[in-house]
């Protein structure tokens, strides 16, 4: 039986163990998926050698961006994002093994959005500066739109607070994507801090979340007549290019 799993901490609610193992079932598949809470990255290489049935890893928050140097090779895609979602385990004579690190979440975002945007949405916002708002960050350059990311800190110049969202720049961005973890249930009562009232029925509002399923960062784009999309179908179609990629 061949095993795959994910990486992360917490992972009470993940989506990919319920996801994987319900496809290996109706597909009368032989493998099984399971979770690697781990509380530390240092504990990765622990999880490798201790499965030596594991074929591949989903990889999600915090370490996106910390397993890279565990890693024996990355896509080239994966390499311009910095951040990898997928790890494909190829193991060779003698319990040698390559770990070779992918991003799906770029697949996924561009997929899941194209078919949502209109003439007028040529620049976008980006709220967050983690692993996922890379991978959204090259998708939407991909799309042909410019983009700014947002952080409740000063990092750069080309990152601007919150406190800086003037509503010349809300009226120019009509796309926000939200890569913060901010409205996650439990937590189902916050939103990023953007001006709300400046949105207009010509702003996107897509959430990467999928717990709840309308997050209160949705609920007030909705209010203000924006169109709004949740990251469930994000969700599902990085789960479909993982899969491909563990099966090159």
């Amino acid at each position: 039986m061949e095993k795959y799993g994910l990486i992360g901490y917490p992972l009470r609610h993940s989506f990919s163990v319920s996801y994987f193992n319900e496809k290996f079932n109706s597909e009368n598949i032989d493998a099984t998926y399971v979770n690697f809470e781990i509380p530390c990255i240092n504990e990765f290489m622990k999880v490798i050698e201790e499965n030596t049935d594991l074929c591949g890893l989903n990889v999600t928050i915090p370490y996106k961006e910390q397993v890279i140097p565990f890693l024996d090779e990355l896509d080239p895609d994966t390499a311009k994002i910095g951040a990898v979602n997928v790890i494909k385990i190829i193991r060779g004579h003698k319990g040698k093994v390559k770990l070779v690190g992918y991003n799906s979440d770029i697949i996924g975002f561009t997929q899941s959005i194209q078919p949502l945007l209109e003439p007028h949405h040529r620049k976008a916002l980006i709220l967050g500066t983690g692993g996922s708002s890379k991978a959204v960050y090259h998708g939407l350059q991909n799309l042909g739109i410019e983009t700014t990311f947002v952080s409740r800190t000063h990092k750069s110049d080309e990152v601007l607070t919150y406190e800086e969202l003037t509503p010349e720049i809300m009226a120019a961005h009509t796309i926000i994507v939200n890569c913060t973890p901010v409205g996650m249930y439990p937590k189902v009562d916050f939103c990023p801090n953007i001006p709300y009232e400046l949105l207009t029925p010509h702003h996107l509002l897509y959430d990467l979340l999928y717990n709840p399923n309308v997050t209160l960062f949705m609920k007030k784009g909705k209010a203000q007549g924006a169109m709004v999309k949740n990251g469930l179908e994000m969700l599902l179609l990085q789960a479909f290019a993982a899969w491909d990629i563990w099966h090159r």
